[in-house]
């Protein structure tokens, strides 16, 4: 993930996704209170898996909702955690890779 731009894209979209996952559990929560239609819990999974689980945990926190339901409690930190796992293999793959080319172009042009 050398290319500047794409960088730029998947940090928006997990800008993105984190602030509508933490808007989602908001407004879950507010419905819940009103007894009005919800979210569905796949829905709000979902997104975490999809890239959303900081907004996810943040919105559990800030606004006290899905603290008491086990797939929440232990599934969001859960995911959250592969999350920064997958990031920090990624990173490690991707610098290894860099490290091992950088010297063969340097010898090209040199």
């Amino acid at each position: 993930m050398s290319n500047p731009s794409i960088l730029r894209i998947v940090i928006l979209y997990l800008v993105a996704i984190n602030v509508v996952t933490f808007l989602l559990y908001g407004i879950d929560k507010f419905k819940a209170k009103r007894s009005k239609w919800r979210i569905p819990e796949s829905v709000l999974l979902g997104l975490a898996v999809a890239g959303g689980s900081i907004g996810a945990w943040l919105g559990m926190m800030v606004w006290r909702h899905k603290t008491q339901h086990k797939k929440f409690r232990y599934g969001i930190p859960l995911i959250l955690a592969i999350q920064i796992a997958i990031l920090i293999l990624v990173s490690c793959k991707t610098e290894q890779v860099v490290e091992t080319v950088k010297p063969k172009i340097i010898e090209a042009i040199g």
